[in-house]
């Protein structure tokens, strides 16, 4: 995905692994700050049984991630675990062998991710279920558990400027072919134009190819954001799904309406023998999981990108504001 509210899912994650290979323990794990902002207990209530008991969190070093790994912390040190707070840490592989290791008990996690990137399958499989309950059961002999997902996908799409989408009169990537070829000008990361899952076949799927559209130009991440709300050099930008710019930029996000690419649905993955001793970690998230949707995490993000919060205090904030903890 990308380095600020999406990461770049093979870039990022193969250049963890490369360092988790130098390094001869905790590969890389670090936090910003390492603070758990505390609350009382609301939905989420306090457990006896889990008081002072260790707990360590790690998430990597995106706006999402930080969101997310503060949130998990807030949640769990309301329920009682001593949470020790490892969001921010660099790389995708470097959360993921932590894990693995035993060094992190529970880091959120996306399962296109879990089913592409770390156990090395070529292929998505079609429907969040049978994504889920195939990574789900491929990582219990790695001594991991996926805990049930959240409905929030945060997966590639294209996107179009508002403004510019009314007038073109397009809402879903199946209208592509019948615009305009010169209206047909794109904006891709370099790595999504090569992939299997990029840019090649998305335009195949979509009854297109190189000779019908105007043009397509590589940009970084955050640049295609911007270019893209500005028109110039393209109409239509590749972006991910909850990334806070899109509100902010008053981006459309185009329907994959045939299901093209890959399904990244949020979840905990939680250490099987962590789970096994503390089975409350799974009744804490399963709420909060249910809420998570594209619009909230869109929101949330937004918080910090656009806005400029403290990802943690937006964390904590949405957790009052749901019910689950309250203001200590």
């Amino acid at each position: 995905m990308r380095l600020t509210t999406t990461t770049k899912r093979f870039v990022v994650t193969l250049v963890g692994l490369s360092a988790c290979a130098l390094l001869a323990s905790g590969c890389g794990l670090r936090s910003a700050s390492g603070t758990v902002l505390t609350a009382e207990p609301g939905t989420i209530k306090a457990y006896p049984e889990l008081e002072g008991q260790p707990l360590t969190v790690a998430a990597k070093d995106f706006t999402e991630q930080l969101v997310l790994g503060n949130m998990m912390s807030t949640a769990l040190s309301t329920a009682g675990f001593d949470v020790t707070n490892l969001s921010n840490t660099p790389g995708s592989f470097g959360v993921r062998q932590a894990v693995i290791k035993g060094d992190v008990d529970i880091s959120p996690e996306y399962t296109g991710t879990g089913w592409i990137n770390y156990l090395g399958n070529t292929k998505p499989i079609k429907g969040e279920k049978a994504q889920y309950d195939a990574v789900y059961e491929a990582d219990l002999k790695n001594g991991l558990t996926w805990l049930p997902p959240a409905p929030m996908n945060n997966t590639y799409a294209f996107a179009i400027a508002e403004a510019k989408g009314e007038e073109l009169g397009i809402t879903k990537l199946s209208q592509l072919k019948d615009l305009p070829k010169d209206e047909l000008t794109f904006c891709v990361e370099a790595e999504f134009a090569s992939r299997n899952d990029g840019f090649q076949p998305m335009l195949k799927t979509y009854g297109l190819s190189n000779s019908t559209i105007a043009k397509a130009t590589n940009l970084d991440t955050g640049v295609i954001y911007t270019a893209t709300a500005a028109g110039k050099p393209c109409n239509f930008g590749e972006v991910f799904t909850t990334d806070g710019r899109i509100p902010g930029l008053k981006l459309r996000v185009l329907e994959d309406d045939k299901q093209f690419f890959p399904l990244y649905n949020l979840t905990e993955v939680v250490r099987t023998d962590t789970l096994e001793k503390f089975p409350e970690i799974a009744d804490v998230f399963a709420p909060i999981n249910e809420k998570l949707t594209n619009e909230v995490m869109l929101d949330l993000n937004a918080k910090v990108d656009v806005e400029g919060e403290d990802p943690a205090i937006v964390a904590r904030d949405w957790l009052v504001q749901e019910g689950f903890v309250t203001e200590g």
